[in-house]
C-alpha cells in the first residue's frame, strides 16, 4: 500500500503519535476526519479525536438502520430472506447484477436492493422511520427537485450523520434500546457481516464510501468520504466505534475499505 494512504489511514483511526492529528491531516490534504470509540458498558468515550459532531453522508453505513427498518417493516425477514433477483431496468454495477439476501446486501453494499426496501416502504413510511430512529439530521428528501429521496438520500445528498451520532445510534443497537421491536433490532445485527482483527477482536461492521457533494448538489471537486462503524467484543469488553475521513482526491481504494483494513490490523483499547 502507498505510504501516504497507509499513514493517513492510521491517522483516520487515531493510531499515529508525534505530531497533532489535525496537523497530519493538513500535512496530507484530508479535509475532516475523526475517530471515536465508546465503551458499551460504561457509555464512557474512550476516543475522540478530529472533528466528530460534523455531519455528513452515511453513504452505505446507512444500510445498518435500513436493515433496521427492513425487519421492524417485515419485508426482511432473516439472514437469507427475501432472496431477490437483479432486473435489467435497476441501475447496478456487473458484480452487483445477481441474486441477494440481506448478508449479501449488507456485506456487498448492493445499491439496488437497499432501492427495493426503500420502494417497498414508499416515502412518507420511510421518512417517518428515519425519525423515528433519530438518525442524524433525518432527512430523506433527497436533492432538491430530483424526487430521489427513495433511491439515494443516504448517498451524497439530503440526509447526514455525524461520528459521534453514529456511536450512540450504534449503541442503541447493541443494547437493543431503538425503538422498533428488539426482534428487528437481533436480525439486523445477525446479517451484519463479521471480521476478527489481527489483536483478536471480534468487529461487527459497515463500511461506507461517497464522492462529496456541496449545498447546490454539484460535485466539492474531487473529494472523497470514507467510514467504517460498528462494535468490537473482546474479553468480554464491547466497544462501539466510528471512524470517518474525507480524502481532498480520489485513493487507490474505496476510502471505507481503507479504514477497515487498518482498523483490523491495528485496533486496540
Amino acid at each position: 500500500m502507498d505510504k501516504r494512504l497507509r499513514s493517513a489511514a492510521l491517522l483516520a483511526l487515531g493510531l499515529t503519535g508525534g505530531i497533532s492529528f489535525q496537523a497530519q491531516a493538513a500535512e496530507k490534504g484530508v479535509v475532516a476526519e475523526c475517530a471515536v470509540v465508546m465503551d458499551a458498558a460504561t457509555q464512557k468515550i474512550l476516543t475522540r479525536k478530529g472533528v466528530c459532531d460534523k455531519r455528513f453522508t452515511p453513504a452505505s453505513t446507512f444500510k445498518v438502520p435500513l436493515a433496521v427498518i427492513g425487519y421492524d417493516k417485515n419485508i426482511l425477514h432473516s439472514e437469507h430472506d427475501p432472496v431477490w433477483q437483479w432486473k435489467p431496468e435497476m441501475e447496478a454495477p456487473e458484480r452487483d447484477r445477481i441474486a441477494v439476501d440481506p448478508a449479501r446486501w449488507l456485506e456487498q453494499s448492493v445499491v439496488w436492493y437497499s432501492r427495493e426496501i426503500t420502494r417497498q416502504l414508499g416515502q412518507k413510511q420511510f421518512s417517518e422511520a428515519v425519525a423515528a430512529l433519530d438518525y442524524g439530521n433525518k432527512d430523506v428528501s433527497g436533492r432538491a427537485g430530483k424526487q430521489d429521496g427513495l433511491t439515494g438520500s443516504w448517498i451524497g445528498s439530503s440526509l447526514e450523520i455525524s461520528p459521534d451520532e453514529q456511536v450512540q445510534f450504534l449503541n442503541k443497537l447493541v443494547h437493543e434500546t431503538l425503538p422498533v421491536s428488539k426482534q428487528a433490532q437481533q436480525k439486523a445485527k445477525a446479517a451484519m457481516t463479521v471480521f476478527t482483527s489481527e489483536k483478536g477482536w471480534k468487529v461487527t461492521g459497515k463500511t461506507g464510501a461517497a464522492r462529496l457533494r456541496d449545498a447546490k448538489g454539484k460535485f466539492a471537486g474531487e473529494q472523497r468520504l470514507g467510514w467504517f462503524v460498528g462494535w468490537a467484543e473482546k474479553d468480554g469488553r464491547q466497544l462501539v466505534f466510528a471512524n470517518m475521513q474525507v480524502f481532498d482526491k480520489p485513493v487507490k481504494v474505496s476510502p471505507g475499505m481503507l479504514i477497515r483494513a487498518q482498523f483490523l490490523k491495528n485496533f486496540d483499547q
